[in-house]
């Protein structure tokens, strides 16, 4: 049995080759990984000495040779492609250990070049690569040092890796340069005239990896599934650890990402509630419990059946409470095992365990998606992502009266509650705490008039409470409803044509406001 390595990453490979070496395999090997299995005292034939050909051209060429492909490439069960190597001398191949140049690493580095990107990108690797994986019934393709144990476990067990290990290691082949070249792609057609990059290349390659099939998709007559990004960012839904409960749906995902996403921008003690995609009930306080009855009571009604997110480890004094209303799904950094025992008897209760991303609330680019993307006909929508934070320096007091530092809080509080909530967005809240949304409806004035609904279901009053528009009020009526029903401080982004009048408005019905040049639509 002959095994040829090359390497790029050579984490693990000396531990792997010794191995190989001690049931028998004979080893080949290029430049730097012959030199160092050399050095650790392993018997390797240079690839330069199997094919009777130096490397050449900096190591651009070094596997690009019949000897090579012919002996990956050739049917064990074909006797024509073993009379072909035989009258050729070339012997064949039948273990294969390639990870390749660093392209990824290389372009994802502070002040790459294009001179670094193009000198990473391997060529002999991949063909070695689809050679050995197109023939996978004779050839074991090994790109990752994660598969050297599975690897030697099934030759120390049996002398030959079985045909199902094979095939895996050739669909992980495939993917594998199917990523590298997808990388390549979108890293190439990203350059613009002078070298700089765009953020948008000429050919988009999303690479997604499958998690698991779901039963349906939003409705049952829809089938689903589940990806994640080939590099997901740290602290998102994707690593979630399921501790307990059904197999989530598509809703349920797509429920769970909102509260998720919205609960971790927040760096106090926090808790969100969402109901379809919707926050309906969030707030801060000094722990998980505190903030859950204040998010509980902003809409207990649509709280029933929803999703339940906090950004602390979940106690058993939170859990308790949760434990008495319906929940879908529960999500924490952590739960302490008597929060668990709680929830043992609710078997279909969801519970994710969800790691924040470093840094916290406090490190914006941790932790979040660089560009959100939408379908639509035939077609795709790609933006950067809305990861705008706002500090409180950056808002402007616009009307005459000026709003205190406790109104300052709660607007900063409203403001980012209101990113999380579909356009046409309102938000009423006072004390760290939501006291009415309203969402997604085709006017702002109807947003604003749920948002007063939902309040007087809950028995909350709305009298001093600040309010959150995503989106400018583009005339003054508003500005009065949100006024009319309690309000006394408004924060929105501005730039509407009648700003004027709105902060005439304000001014009249002695409220104060303030612009945030900034507008969260989310569609």
């Amino acid at each position: 049995m002959h095994a040829l390595i090359s390497v790029s990453d050579k984490t693990g490979i000396v531990e792997f080759a010794q191995a190989l070496h001690t049931l028998g395999v004979k080893l080949i090997s290029t430049g730097g990984t012959a030199k160092l299995l050399f050095d650790q005292g392993l018997p390797v034939t240079e690839v330069a000495e199997l094919t009777g050909f130096p490397e050449m051209l900096d190591g651009r060429v070094k596997t690009l040779h019949p000897k090579v492909h012919g002996g990956l490439l050739a049917r064990r069960d074909l006797p024509e492609h073993m009379a072909a190597l035989k009258r050729h001398n070339i012997a064949t191949i039948d273990l294969l250990v390639v990870n390749l140049y660093p392209f990824e690493a290389t372009v994802a580095r502070a002040g790459s070049t294009l001179e670094d990107a193009i000198e990473n990108i391997d060529i002999g690797g991949p063909a070695m690569v689809r050679s050995g994986a197109k023939n996978w019934k004779d050839v074991g393709v090994v790109t990752d040092a994660s598969q050297y144990e599975t690897v030697l476990s099934e030759l120390k067990a049996g002398g030959a890796l079985s045909e199902q290990t094979k095939f895996a290691l050739a669909v992980a082949a495939f993917n594998r340069i199917s990523n590298y070249d997808a990388a390549i792609s979108d890293y190439l057609s990203s350059i613009q005239t002078g070298g700089a990059r765009s953020l948008f290349p000429g050919q988009a390659n999303g690479r997604f990896v499958k998690l698991q099939d779901l039963r349906y998709g939003e409705n049952p007559h829809q089938q689903a599934a589940f990806y994640r990004d080939l590099y997901p960012a740290p602290g998102s839904l994707v690593s979630a650890r399921q501790l307990q409960g059904k197999e989530l749906s598509y809703n349920n995902i797509a429920d769970a990402d909102a509260a998720w996403e919205c609960v971790k921008s927040f760096s106090e003690p926090a808790c969100v509630i969402v109901k379809h995609a919707n926050p309906c009930g969030v707030a801060v306080a000094a722990d998980p419990l505190r903030a859950y009855a204040k998010a509980f009571q902003t809409d207990p009604t649509s709280a029933f059946g929803g999703i339940i997110a906090f950004n602390r480890t979940l106690d058993v004094a939170a859990a308790q409470q949760v434990s008495k209303q319906f929940v879908e799904v529960l999500m924490a950094p952590d739960f302490t095992p008597e929060a668990l025992e709680v929830f043992k008897s609710k078997v279909n209760v969801r519970i994710l365990q969800i790691a924040l991303p470093p840094g916290g609330a406090t490190d914006w680019d941790n932790g979040r998606n660089a560009m959100d993307v939408k379908r639509v006909g035939s077609g795709l929508l790609m933006q950067t992502a809305d990861n705008r934070e706002l500090a409180l320096a950056e808002l402007r007091v616009v009307s005459r009266k000026q709003p205190t530092p406790q109104q300052l809080q709660d607007m900063l509080f409203a403001w980012k509650v209101a990113k999380y909530v579909k356009s046409n967005a309102i938000v009423f809240c006072k004390d760290g705490m939501t006291m009415g949304v309203g969402a997604g409806q085709m006017s702002r004035l109807d947003s604003a008039r749920i948002a007063s609904i939902k309040a007087q279901h809950a028995n909350l009053s709305l009298a001093g409470t600040v309010v959150a528009s995503d989106a400018f009020f583009p005339f003054r009526d508003g500005l009065d409803v949100v006024v009319d029903a309690g309000a006394s401080c408004v924060i929105q982004p501005g730039g509407s044509m009648r700003d004027a009048e709105v902060i005439a408005a304000a001014d009249e019905r002695d409220v104060a406001m303030v612009f945030t040049a900034v507008r969260h639509f989310r569609h």
